[in-house]
């Protein structure tokens, strides 16, 4: 005799169609995001973290949703139409993110246009490796960019002398075959100016320059609030200092020096290429050396003025952030503090060699602010000056293993290495990238 109908289960069967259409939805909506981002206030950040991770993971999120529907497909979510419904929308969800994956693999042509058009000068590719370290399938897979067991990372080195970490280094070389007089790259973290560590970004461009016989150096500096502008500057300029007076000891050649970073990164590391040696963001060294041979800025904030014509208007919270925490000085009263501040106002003739690189996308930054700057850079600069904009690519492209950041990595090593070669020597690692099997194991 069977027992009364058990409403618990009936009850989830009911539920469970509806529930799969929910999480449809929510894919569908990372991905809607990642094609037409929000760009208005205050959804600008939330609309960047959802397409940051259907841009720059679109293949892995095919698979985690296929996963979802079967496990929902088994708890019976087809056995009523909004299971069905849910279906559609994920299948087309899947097509949209197939071609932000395409996308993401057209980066690559775009780069390399980039370069064999920059003005001063073609960027030459002759000659240079350009093999990527990231060549396995399941590095791209994985996506989080570990430490190979083949490079050294010398922790937590006081470039100030004030025990302050803040004002600690780390440097990246090769555990074995140490280059001697290696190419150098200082690396800037970005983080809004208020948080970031050296630890944190930048780690697939520096890995692919170290098997190159690179010598890498990652720095910390002053964060607001906490730290008033010009201090992060200052530090910046401090950190490569220590750099020219000691990186030989480490491998590095003092006599070559490329800069880098990501966001407030990137608008340190071409403020920092654009202002050598300025006396007033040099307190106690204002006769050192701090020029650098090359600058490659990833969606950096250009222009601080809040000017919209050369800004791209990138709202009010950018602006209050840089008012109440950083500068902590309002634009009205010192317009002055905020137009040094901004590489924009400070492109000049001498200005070394730049790559820039800019996502479309970005709501964070806008990417008409990398535009304006890239038109006057190159309106009076007399060195090579590359730009690439990548579609429906949003801010932090590079940070994470992905296609893309394979390939604009890649293009930031033809660019170095071929700047190098300009300026008289070629980098050590072309023949003595190690054969170890092992070198690409996480760490």
């Amino acid at each position: 005799m069977s027992g009364p109908p058990d409403h618990s289960v009936q009850c989830f069967d009911g539920v469970v169609p509806w529930i799969f259409l929910a999480v449809s939805l929510v894919g569908a909506t990372f991905v809607v995001n990642a094609y037409f981002p929000f760009r208005r206030e205050p959804l600008t950040v939330v609309s960047f973290a959802l397409g940051w991770i259907a841009g720059e993971l679109p293949i892995q999120m095919i698979v985690v949703q296929a996963a979802l529907t079967a496990v929902f497909a088994w708890a019976g979510a087809f056995r009523a139409w909004p299971g069905w419904v849910g279906l559609a929308i994920a299948a087309t969800s899947w097509c949209g993110l197939t071609g932000l994956a395409v996308i993401s693999h057209q980066s690559r042509h775009l780069v390399t246009t980039a370069l064999d058009d920059a003005t001063g000068g073609p960027v030459p590719a002759e000659g240079i490796d350009l093999t990527p370290a990231w060549n396995y399938w399941w590095r791209l897979a994985i996506a989080v960019p570990f430490r190979w067991r083949s490079i050294r990372r010398v922790k937590n080195i006081d470039y100030w002398g004030d025990g302050n970490y803040r004002h600690k280094l780390d440097i990246l070389q090769r555990r074995s075959g140490h280059p001697e007089r290696g190419p150098v790259l200082l690396y800037i973290h970005g983080g809004a100016w208020m948080i970031g560590d050296k630890k944190q970004q930048g780690i697939p461009m520096m890995h692919e320059l170290i098997e190159r016989g690179w010598v890498c150096v990652a720095i910390n500096y002053r964060l607001s609030p906490r730290a008033t502008w010009p201090e992060h500057i200052v530090d910046c300029k401090r950190a490569l200092v220590w750099i020219h007076e000691h990186i030989a000891e480490y491998g590095g050649d003092p006599d070559f020096v490329a800069v880098s970073g990501g966001s407030a990164g990137g608008h340190l590391s071409s403020l920092l290429s654009l202002t050598p040696n300025e006396p007033g963001w040099q307190p106690g060294f204002e006769g050192a050396d701090t020029s650098v041979q090359a600058c490659v800025p990833y969606y950096g904030v250009y222009d601080l003025t809040g000017d919209p014509k050369t800004s791209g208007a990138y709202g009010p919270g950018l602006v209050e952030l840089l008012e109440k925490r950083v500068f902590k000085a309002s634009i009205g009263d010192r317009p002055e503090m905020f137009e040094q501040a901004s590489p924009t106002y400070r492109v000049n003739r001498s200005a070394p060699p730049m790559f820039v690189l800019h996502g479309v996308n970005d709501t964070l930054v806008p990417v008409s602010m990398a535009r304006d700057f890239v038109a006057r850079l190159r309106s009076v600069s007399r060195s090579t000056v590359a730009y690439v904009e990548l579609p429906r690519t949003q801010h932090a492209f590079d940070v994470l293993a992905s296609i893309r950041c394979r390939h604009t990595t890649m293009g930031a090593v033809r660019f170095l290495e071929a700047i190098r070669r300009r300026s008289g020597a070629e980098s050590p690692g072309e023949t003595a990238r190690s054969e170890d099997p092992q070198r690409y194991t996480a760490r």
